[in-house]
């Protein structure tokens, strides 16, 4: 390989992290962790199936919101310049799936509270930490993608750490 062509492959490798790190948004993960551990610090009185339930709740409110971000999306910031087409629109719903499959992880906890010996409660407080750690994963991921520095990955870190504590603090207030 010539020096000449070298020097394009780096390019063309610099260019493609450049249109990652420009499409790079995972403000929808984060999002839908803090919302997912909103919904079972709500989730205090659950019936019959509280497990069952929970798991439906979660998956179904992360499917609502993400569908409400789509058509936000769509009919909000895209009509006007674009028509639809389905192109368009599945291109949306790629961009906003973050905020669905951050509900998933804390519904899967759930689920599986039972074969990790943990009663209803032991289970929300799983869901719970799941979803908090899926948080702060998510904004690492985002920063780390954008190529922040390692000073902002840890301020992004933190900052949502803290709000994830937040909501602990929530649930332990509400809970006394």
């Amino acid at each position: 390989m010539s020096s000449e062509e070298a020097r394009a492959a780096r390019e063309a490798r610099k260019a493609r992290r450049a249109e990652r790190r420009a499409h790079a948004d995972f403000t929808g993960g984060v999002y839908g962790s803090l919302l997912a551990a909103s919904v079972v610090l709500g989730a205090g009185s659950l019936g019959n199936f509280p497990r069952v339930e929970l798991v439906v709740l979660l998956v179904l409110t992360g499917v609502v919101f993400w569908l409400a971000h789509v058509h936000a999306k769509l009919f909000g910031e895209r009509l006007g310049q674009h028509a639809l087409d389905r192109h368009t629109v599945l291109a949306v719903c790629r961009e906003e799936w973050p905020i669905l499959r951050a509900s998933l992880p804390p519904a899967l906890a759930v689920a599986v509270s039972p074969l990790l010996g943990l009663d209803v409660q032991g289970g929300i407080w799983l869901a719970l930490v799941v979803a908090v750690v899926g948080q702060v994963g998510w904004s690492v991921r985002a920063a780390l993608r954008v190529g922040a520095s390692w000073r902002l990955v840890l301020i992004s870190a933190t900052v949502n750490l803290v709000l994830g504590l937040v909501i602990v603090a929530f649930k332990l207030w509400v809970k006394h």
